[in-house]
């Protein structure tokens, strides 16, 4: 029987894989396939009368068969493979980054086109060149260090670097290494796959520009608004040293017409003092004097007529005597240096319930005798002129007088029952004349201490004073006497 040639099957341009269990691997299948297609060929032929012969025809009809077969399904693998390396090869050749296959001392073994392209040299002559080469010098130690890790690490070493082309030019180039056996089975080769970059790090330095610009310009938008605050803050503290300008001036001027009316005041005093001294003193003194003369020229008179112009003398002599006792009260009481605040005050409120027949009423813990001199000083002169102003002016009835005292501070307070005021307009009036009040006001400030005054219609006038307690009593005595 004459040998037939198995027909080579047109290549497939399909991706198909090759199958997955062929019929070499399958013989029974292969039987029964060469069996079938044996029977379709003979069913016209007529059987040959030896069976001998028909079976070993038969065996040699089905070999053939199978070998058929079998050389078909080869070349249909065969060509699935050409297939699969051709794409395999366009894959490794094209692909959008460089691959390298390089020996432990640097040279490239293997590289796809586009590796070549990216390095600016023909694939056939960047065979066996170093690729450090390539590298711009200032990173070329760099290279070799990277080169080593690669061939000791277990799994993939990155880099990146500066990438000089062979005819000009350059990029910045990402590198990442495998370790691998060499291309002949023995030795040790690394896996290169790298990628211009140069776009990415252009985007990285633009951008980390843009965050510096964008920090900047917060900084600036922040030294701005701080600018703005200060220039207003400026405006403001222009304001208000205009403000305290003005009232500096007016303070001024207040204290120029505060002086003058002290002066005035001063003057006054003096003038009511001598007036009184002339008109009380001194002519009391004249007529003891005229008694006293007279008396020396009878002597010899009647001795009843002689004790009664003697005590009618003496009487002169001790209402002197008072006259200047109460201007040395009104100057400084002694009671104050003595005995203390509490019995200075109780002795001059007692005073003014005998001349004006006004109720009064003192309230003060003994501790209040513990305070610096110079603090009792200023709450007496406060409280004396208060309840003066009372007597003068607020038409009153009763009067009340209470001092606390805590560990830090002092209150008196002054509240009596008459007519009411404009406290507010008359503290602050430019004009000044209310020197009593004003001079309470500026003793307080003295020793740090402040006065406030209430006076409502129908509830009469309250007078709030603090003073803090300062230095210890010693200390101020000190102070004092100092």
């Amino acid at each position: 029987m004459a040998k037939r040639t198995p027909r080579r099957p047109a290549r497939s341009s399909g991706g198909g894989k090759p199958a997955a269990r062929s019929l070499a691997d399958d013989p029974a299948e292969l039987r029964r396939r060469a069996e079938a297609r044996l029977r379709e060929r003979n069913a016209h032929r007529t059987s040959d009368p030896d069976p001998n012969a028909q079976r070993i025809f038969h065996e040699l009809e089905v070999h053939q068969i199978e070998l058929e077969m079998q050389n078909a399904e080869l070349f249909r693998v065969r060509n699935q493979l050409e297939d699969a390396l051709a794409r395999s090869i366009d894959l490794y050749d094209f692909a959008p980054v460089g691959y390298l296959t390089i020996a432990g001392t640097g040279a490239i073994l293997e590289a796809n086109l586009t590796g070549a392209a990216l390095l600016g040299v023909v694939r056939s002559r960047l065979i066996r060149r170093r690729l450090d080469s390539f590298v711009a010098p200032e990173n070329r130690s760099d290279f070799v260090a990277f080169l080593k890790r690669a061939l000791e690490a277990s799994d993939e070493t990155t880099w990146e670097a500066q990438v000089r082309k062979e005819g000009g030019g350059g990029f910045w180039a990402s590198f990442r290494a495998t370790a691998a056996a060499g291309p002949d089975g023995t030795g040790t080769s690394c896996r290169l796959v790298f990628a211009d970059i140069t776009a990415r790090r252009e985007a990285a330095d633009t951008q980390r520009r843009l965050d510096a610009l964008a920090a900047t310009n917060v900084g600036l938008k922040r030294e701005i608004e701080r600018r703005r605050k200060v220039e207003k803050a400026l405006q403001a503290s222009e304001r208000q040293l205009g403000r305290l300008l003005e009232q500096s001036r007016h303070l001024q001027q207040q204290l120029r017409h505060l002086s003058h009316q002290i002066l005035h005041a001063q003057e006054e005093e003096r003038k009511r003092i001598s007036r009184e001294l002339h008109d009380e003193i001194a002519q009391t003194l004249v007529t003891i004097n005229l008694q006293l003369a007279n008396l020396a020229r009878h002597v010899t008179a009647d001795p009843r007529t002689l004790r009664r112009k003697i005590a009618e003398t003496r009487r002169r002599v001790e209402a002197s005597v008072e006259i200047v006792r109460r201007f040395a009260r009104e100057l400084r009481p002694t009671l104050l240096d003595d005995l203390g605040l509490i019995p200075a005050l109780h002795a001059f409120m007692k005073e003014l319930s005998k001349q004006y027949g006004l109720r009064t009423r003192l309230t003060a813990p003994a501790s209040t005798e513990q305070l610096a001199i110079s603090l009792r000083t200023v709450l007496y002169r406060v409280a004396h002129e208060a309840l003066t102003n009372v007597t003068r002016h607020a038409n009153a009835s009763r009067v009340d007088v209470t001092i606390r005292k805590t560990a830090k501070l002092v209150s008196m307070t002054i509240a009596d029952d008459g007519k009411s005021f404009p406290a507010k307009r008359v503290t602050h009036s430019p004009k000044g004349t209310h020197l009593g009040l004003l001079g309470m006001k500026e003793r307080m400030e003295m020793v740090g201490g402040s006065l406030r005054i209430e006076s409502l219609r129908g509830k009469g006038t309250t007078i709030h004073a603090e003073v803090p307690t300062g230095p210890t009593p010693d200390a101020a005595k000190d102070a004092d006497r100092g």
